[in-house]
């Protein structure tokens, strides 16, 4: 009998000890499948705001956005954090994150600094971009120089008035760089060019701010070299310039407890070549590389190659990339392709530039494709 009941109870703790193993496991299971399913691809617009429009307007404009697929807007407010104050619930209350974009280095348009001249940067060959007639390229190239210390406090002056309206997920730094030492290649006709070399005109940064701050850090002036683009102390110079201005938004957005974001060129070695940014290297949360492909008389899988070299030179990095795409230049077959692109090759998301542009049919590719 004793044997009997040892042998009960020996059968009973072994069923109650496989059904603890059985919840055990399928509580284990569930909690892996939560933490590896894969996190949403997000949607985001770049697009320009103003007074003009009315909230009523910027509402339908908002829920379209969302209806369409779209996570996120950054808004160009020209910095004006009151626009940006505005707007931001009005977007909010759509279900869409919000974002302020902002022009950094180039300032087009800055009352503020356009009353200090040398704050602007100027060229190797001596062109300061403060003169309407010597600016690089266009009108609206107007930079101000990272190694002046007024202006540097200017623009992260901007920077904290942006983070520190309430809803806004993170400050968008646009222009955060140098001017073009090297257009891309698919622009130059336009300007009627050929950049075979670091062409004087548009080699920049050669004001006393820059030159000073470089000589007393490495005991040479990059106004008397010979060929100053194979000296590698003043390239990484001016590297460092806009990463430290970069790690310095950091701490101030975060202080804020929003994050960085930033639009960049395509992938590091690149923005590198053409206009000092080093963006793999720098405290940011979200880079949004401008993947324009047909900038560069590329051609459509090329999207594939930058998004996947830019999210390989951010490995080991707390940095999110979503892939930026021209939306202007894009069939509603290449769109959709670019898409798949972004998402084969290891973005985060998507982001279009821009809205205003969008035919309804490009609307549709979006909305299936998030689908």
């Amino acid at each position: 009998m004793n044997v009997l009941k040892i042998a009960f109870l020996s059968l009973l703790l072994s069923v109650v000890s496989c059904d603890k193993t059985a919840k055990t496991a399928t509580a284990s299971e569930t909690k892996t499948a939560t933490v590896e399913a894969p996190a949403k691809f997000k949607y985001w617009s770049w697009m320009s705001v103003g007074n003009k429009k009315s909230d009523s307007a910027y509402t339908a404009h908002f829920k379209k956005l969302k209806n369409n697929g779209f996570d996120a807007v950054l808004l160009n407010t020209g910095a004006d954090p009151k626009l940006l104050k505005r707007l931001t619930p009005i977007a909010t209350k759509e279900g869409l994150e919000v974002h302020a974009w902002m022009f950094t280095t180039n300032r087009p348009g800055d009352s503020i600094a356009q009353q200090h001249p040398e704050w602007y940067m100027v060229s190797r060959s001596g062109k300061s971009c403060f003169v309407k007639e010597d600016r690089p390229y266009v009108g609206y190239y107007q930079w101000l120089s990272p190694s002046h210390p007024d202006a540097r406090k200017h623009i992260l002056s901007l920077v904290e008035g942006l983070a520190e309206v309430e809803g806004v997920a993170s400050v968008h730094l646009d222009y955060i760089r140098y001017p073009d030492v090297y257009l891309p290649i698919g622009l130059l006709p336009k300007y009627n060019l050929e950049q075979e070399d670091e062409m004087a005109d548009y080699d920049f940064d050669y004001s006393d701010a820059s030159v000073e701050k470089f000589i007393a850090l490495h005991h040479k002036d990059p106004r008397k070299m010979k060929n100053p683009a194979i000296d590698i102390e003043w390239k990484n110079f001016r590297l460092n310039e806009i990463k430290s201005l970069v790690n310095e938004a950091y701490t101030i957005v975060h202080n804020h407890n929003k994050k960085l974001s930033a639009a960049v060129f395509p992938y590091p070695e690149m923005a590198d070549h053409m206009v000092r940014q080093r963006w793999d290297k720098w405290n940011v949360d979200m880079v949004l590389p401008m993947i324009y492909y047909n900038f560069y008389n590329e051609e459509l899988d090329w999207i594939g190659y930058a998004t996947k070299q830019g999210v390989e030179d951010l490995e080991g990095r707390p940095t999110e990339l979503h892939t930026g795409l021209y939306t202007p230049k894009l069939s509603n077959a290449d769109l959709k392709d670019a898409i798949q692109l972004a998402k084969d090759n290891g973005a985060a998301g998507v982001a279009f530039f821009d809205d205003y542009s969008m035919t309804e049919e490009q609307f549709e590719i979006i909305k299936n494709s998030k689908e």
